[in-house]
Parts: C-alpha cells; sequence; structure tokens
C-alpha cells in the first residue's frame, strides 16, 4: 500500500528532515511511526498526504505520491482537531471532504452520517463543534476523514491531551478500522495496544523495525532515540489486548 524509497527532504532553513529513508507498508498493516521531536515523523505524514513532495520515489497504493490525488486515498488525522473542524455544525464539517472530492449534497450528507454513526457520535450531528469536549472534537476529526473513503489513515498523536476513558475509546475505535494506517506518536502503550508493527525514526532514515512488542522492549533502543515507557509498564502485559485490537 505504501512504498518510499530513499525519500529525502531539506526544508527551506536548510534543515534535513527525511535523509534517505524506505519504508514498505502492507494493505491493512497497522504501524506506529516512533522517534523523538525531529526525527522526521510529520514530514513523512505530509509526504504521505501530499502536502510535501522530496526527492526519491512514494507511491501510495500503486500511484506516484508526486502525480496522484492522494486526497481521498489518504485521510490525515492532526493532532489539534480544532485545525480540521470550522463548519458550524458537526454534520456540515464531516460533509465537507465528500462534497469537495465532488460526491452529491445527498451522497456527502449519507457518508457523513455513516462515519459518525461509526465513531458514535451521530447524536450530536447538529452540534456545532466548539461545543464538544476534546475527545469528541477528536471523533468527528476522525469521522471527516473516515466520510472521504480512504484506504489510508495516517493519524498525528491521536491520543494526545486525552483522559483515560476516552482514550481507551479512541483505541477501541481504531482497532475496529480496516483501513491501513500509520500512526505518529509518543503514547508508547498506546502504539503497543493498536499496532502489531513498529519503526523508529532517527534523523530522518528508519533506524528499527519489527514487531512492536518486541522493538519496545529493547530497552537500549528506546534510550538511544529519547524514548520511554511509563514507570514499570510491561509491553508483554498488553499482548492480549493488542491481540484483540488486531484480530
Amino acid at each position: 500500500m505504501i512504498a518510499a524509497r530513499a525519500l529525502r527532504y531539506r526544508y527551506p532553513s536548510g534543515a534535513v528532515a527525511l535523509d534517505g529513508l524506505d519504508l514498505d507498508v502492507a494493505r491493512g498493516e497497522r504501524v506506529a511511526v516512533l522517534g523523538p521531536n525531529g526525527a522526521g515523523k510529520t514530514t513523512l505524514m505530509l509526504h504521505l498526504n501530499g502536502l510535501l513532495h522530496g526527492a526519491g520515489d512514494l507511491w501510495v497504493g500503486g500511484q506516484d505520491a508526486r502525480t496522484a490525488d492522494l486526497r481521498a486515498r489518504v485521510g490525515l488525522v492532526f493532532q489539534d482537531p480544532d485545525d480540521q473542524l470550522f463548519m458550524p455544525s458537526v454534520l456540515e464539517d464531516v460533509a465537507f471532504g465528500p462534497l469537495n472530492l465532488g460526491a452529491t449534497p445527498e451522497e456527502a450528507l449519507a457518508r457523513a452520517r455513516a462515519a459518525l454513526a461509526a465513531v458514535r457520535m451521530a447524536e450530536l450531528a447538529e452540534r456545532a463543534p466548539h461545543q464538544l469536549s476534546l475527545g469528541q472534537r477528536r471523533r468527528v476529526a476522525v469521522a471527516g476523514v473516515l466520510a472521504m473513503q480512504p484506504e489510508v489513515l495516517v493519524l498525528d498523536e491521536p491520543s494526545a491531551s486525552l483522559d483515560p476513558r476516552t482514550r481507551r475509546e479512541l483505541l477501541e475505535l481504531l482497532g475496529g478500522l480496516g483501513q491501513t494506517m500509520l500512526v505518529v506518536t509518543h503514547d508508547l502503550p498506546f502504539a503497543a495496544q493498536l499496532c502489531e508493527r513498529a519503526v523508529v525514526l532517527s534523523a530522518g532514515r528508519i533506524v528499527a523495525d519489527g514487531p512492536c512488542l518486541e522493538l519496545l522492549e529493547d530497552a537500549a533502543l528506546l534510550a538511544a532515540h529519547d524514548l520511554e515507557l511509563p514507570a514499570g509498564f510491561d509491553p508483554r502485559a498488553l499482548v492480549e489486548g493488542a491481540g484483540q485490537l488486531a484480530a
């Protein structure tokens, strides 16, 4: 579903964000993208959605990311849902994407209602987004992406600032979706529960790639790249939960 070869990107300031990155992601995989600040995670995410274009090769669903319109294939959920929500009502916001992809008003509303039902937000369809809690707004942001029926979901820090119950509900929601998924996160327990695979980025390159739980058990790897599990946390305690989500 995703294939990157020698992907490079340098910002106008001269900072190198991606430095020959190679990555393959199969259809239906859920991959956690881990690494310290400045590792290139957000830059990679923006390439996958076509918002940035660097040197090297990147294919999404067999299409060259430099020439294809990726908006309908890759759904990008930002860390702050307020960066995505701007319409007067939740329903209008979720319908906005399908309308811009050419759907009729009737089809766009139908897709919006189905997406809101999928994230358990249908009863708040007429509410203004600013009247919702952070967790509710994050669900609506996910619904806005789902309504566009993407093949790939890319999520930036989806569990950030959520209380434990809302975090668990979001985890269950994402675990029930069938799309190929890349999850950029510093929340290592969240990654362990949702993703069967993880990659670690450092200085614009992938320095580790393997089963998520195995990487999280490598204390030396985590320490070398400014990653840290909560005190006393045992990744293997999540094997059963991770298996349930992956099923």
